[in-house]
Formats: C-alpha cells, sequence, structure tokens
C-alpha cells in the first residue's frame, strides 16, 4: 500500500519584520523555501543547532504563525494561512505541540487537574466534574505519574522537572492529536529521566501511529527517536533522508559538521573533526547561494552565486549541495 501523507510543507517561508528603526524594513529570514513531508505514523526529526529555524518550522506547523509564503497541506488540503475560530480548534486537536520548557509552559496559578481538564472543555469532551476526573488520573496513569491521587491536587511548583514534562506530554496525549510537534522535549531534564521520556513517546506512537516532528540539536537522539532526519541550517534545509542514511553517509558538509562534532567514544579521543571558519550567518541579511557557503571548507565560486538544487543521492536521501 502506497505511503499515505499526513502533512506536507511546500517551499514554506517565514519572515519576521525587524522592529528596529535603524533596520526599517528588514526582515528576519526565519524559514526560506522549507519543503518536507511527513508520512503517518513517521517520526521526522528537524535537527541543526540554535537559530536555524527548527522551532519556527513547528510553530507554523501548530499555526502560531502564518508563513509569509509557500503551501502548508493538511490531510489532502490545504490550510488556509488567516483561518481562525472553529476550524481552527478543530485543526489544534489533531496538531498538537510538546514545548521545551516544562517550568514556563504550564500556568503556576493551576493545579494539574485543571492543567488536564481544560483540553477536554475546551474541544467539548468534558462529562461532569467527577467524569474529569477520572480521565484526567487515567491521563496521568499513562505517562508514569503513580499514583495520580499523588499528583492530580499539586501545582507546577511542587513536581520535579521531569515529572512537569510528563505533565506536558499528558496535555499532548489528551485530545489523541493525529501530529504531535515535540520541540526539544528532553534538553532540560537529567540525563537519567531522558531515556524513559523518549521511550514513553516511541510506545504511544507505536500503540496509536501517531506522527511526529521531532526537534533536536543532538544527532544521538534524533537517531534514536526518528525514521528520517532534515538537517537545517540559517533557515533552510540542507538535506533530508533516511535516519541511518543521513548519519552514516551523510553528503552536505554541514551534515558532516554535526556528526564531527557529536560524542563518539567507540572511535576514541582522536577522532577527526571538520574545520570550519568564520561566523553564523544573521539572518536579517543572509549570505547568497548556499546559506553555509561563508563557514564551509569545500566552498567553490558558485556556491556563492546561488542556491543549489536538491540532489538525490541515494533512495529517499536528498542534498542541497554542489559537490
Amino acid at each position: 500500500m502506497a505511503d499515505r501523507f499526513i502533512l506536507e510543507l511546500k517551499e514554506v517561508s517565514k519572515h519576521f519584520p525587524v522592529r528596529s528603526f535603524r533596520r526599517f524594513g528588514q526582515v528576519v529570514h526565519a524559514m526560506d523555501e522549507v519543503s518536507f513531508r511527513l508520512k503517518e505514523g513517521e517520526v521526522l526529526a528537524l535537527v541543526g543547532e540554535s537559530g536555524s529555524g527548527k522551532t519556527t518550522t513547528a510553530s507554523i506547523i501548530a499555526r502560531l504563525y502564518p508563513q509569509t509564503s509557500g503551501k502548508f497541506v493538511f490531510e489532502g488540503k490545504e490550510i488556509d494561512p488567516g483561518r481562525s475560530g472553529k476550524r481552527n480548534l478543530a485543526y489544534r486537536k489533531k496538531v498538537q505541540m510538546i514545548f521545551q520548557d516544562p517550568f514556563s509552559s504550564l500556568n503556576p496559578t493551576h493545579t494539574i487537574f485543571q492543567i488536564l481538564s481544560r483540553p477536554y472543555v475546551i474541544h467539548g469532551d468534558a462529562a461532569g466534574k467527577k467524569g474529569l476526573r477520572s480521565r484526567v488520573q487515567v491521563l496521568l496513569e499513562s505517562v508514569g505519574l503513580e499514583p495520580p491521587a499523588q499528583f492530580i491536587d499539586k501545582f507546577p511548583h511542587e513536581l520535579s522537572g521531569g515529572q512537569r514534562q510528563r505533565v506536558n506530554i499528558a496535555r499532548t496525549f489528551s485530545v489523541e492529536p493525529l501530529v504531535i510537534l515535540a520541540d526539544e522535549p528532553t534538553s532540560m531534564l537529567d540525563v537519567s529521566i531522558r531515556m524513559s521520556i523518549m521511550n514513553m513517546m516511541l510506545e504511544y506512537r507505536e500503540t496509536r501511529n501517531v506522527s511526529t516532528v521531532y526537534i533536536t540539536h543532538d544527532l544521538a537522539g534524533a537517531r534514536y527517536m526518528s525514521d528520517r532526519i532534515a538537517v537545517m541550517y540559517a533557515g533552510m534545509i540542507m538535506e533530508i533522508g533516511p535516519t541511518e542514511h543521513v548519519i552514516g553517509q551523510a553528503f552536505h558538509p554541514y551534515t558532516k559538521l554535526l556528526r564531527s562534532a557529536a560524542p563518539a567514544p567507540e572511535k576514541g579521543l582522536k577522532r577527526q573533526k571538520l574545520v570550519t571558519h568564520g561566523d553564523i550567518p544573521s539572518l536579517i541579511d543572509p549570505p547568497s547561494g548556499c546559506r553555509f557557503h561563508p563557514r564551509c571548507p569545500f566552498k567553490m565560486e558558485e556556491c556563492s552565486k546561488r542556491i543549489p538544487d536538491w540532489k538525490e543521492v541515494d533512495a529517499g536521501h536528498f542534498a542541497r549541495c554542489f559537490l
């Protein structure tokens, strides 16, 4: 049976106006011509350093911002960037986001019951206070917060960071979304509990066939979580393909840079690293041609003149490079 794509971005760009008198009329190129498709039940990892456009991409999918240009298709229908009201509410039930910071993403004045019952009320799934309490308890058990009676009436400040993030994830699970946007969900947690959170998300994906966009700067985490990886740099995707292909047979110099910087104990302390020069480019005035060419050790004259076309270097493995 052919793969069914639940969402697709077609050359989507997002430019934010610079709020400065000295730079009046200029924009920040947070995303430029980003294109990819997400299959049902697939985990796609967006990998790149801070400022590469990963979170902006997730925010566009979550409809927190309208795109500046390009098309966004969900369940085979193009989504109007200006849509609002009930249509937007129905969409947001299907597409949920797990935020990075477990401390600021929960209302400190609400109990865990109030936080987790709110999605049911908003989306019309409430069944009376007694029924809501029972559903919230089941929800807490599903994310490993047991016994639920120990957590349900507490406030966020009474929980640890890992417990708060489990509440965040429970809030996402509550409406049974079709797509989850996970914005570095373990980056602010202790190493000891990261694996349990990642395994919980993978188990939910297996049981519900939910699709996931997993945002991270950690290649090892991306490898563990994802079926495919898209590597972003300065607002553009540089390489995309099956996880093992992208990591094991990296083609784009920026992907190679990320891979060389990742720890590899099995290769010893003398592992060779890719050497780059120059600074990360300004997204207000991005470089011409390939965004990575000012830092690329393999740059050619053509690299500064135009953006490389996509080239399929292996089955389903694409890179934006002249090499």
